[in-house]
């Protein structure tokens, strides 16, 4: 079952065990772990770390790294597409809020299956929209 959503960042630095993620984030995949649950990874977090790999802001191999742990049957990390009942959703997630696109679209994922969002973004933290750090 898949628990919650990790943004982009959170990935990230969950891939890389950088100390960035937050406590309660970290603490919470690990309960995901023991339990046998996973972590959505939103399919617009692959479009957004090719950006973030070809401005420099995340090693070259992160992509790869993240396809490589989503194929692992073994990993808590689960890729969760984007598909028209997210966008729809979107929607009910205020651009005023969270303005970024990547965000919102991992917002209204999270929204859709009432799960939180595993974030240190400040206006996700501060939206509506459930979330851990």
């Amino acid at each position: 079952m898949i628990v919650a959503v990790a943004d982009t960042h959170a990935v990230i630095w969950y891939l890389f065990s950088d100390p960035k993620l937050g406590k309660a984030a970290s603490a919470f995949i690990d309960g995901a772990i023991a339990n046998g649950d996973h972590i959505g990874v939103s399919a617009i977090s692959f479009a957004e770390m090719v950006y973030l790999v070809e401005k420099a802001r995340i090693p070259a191999t992160a992509l790869y790294d993240l396809r490589t742990a989503v194929a692992d049957p073994r990993s808590v990390l689960r890729q969760i597409p984007v598909d028209e009942a997210v966008a729809m959703k979107m929607m009910e997630v205020s651009r005023q809020d969270i303005p970024d696109l990547p965000d919102r679209v991992i917002a209204a994922t999270a929204a859709l299956r009432g799960i939180p969002v595993l974030s240190r973004d400040g206006k996700i933290r501060s939206s509506t929209i459930t979330s851990i750090w």
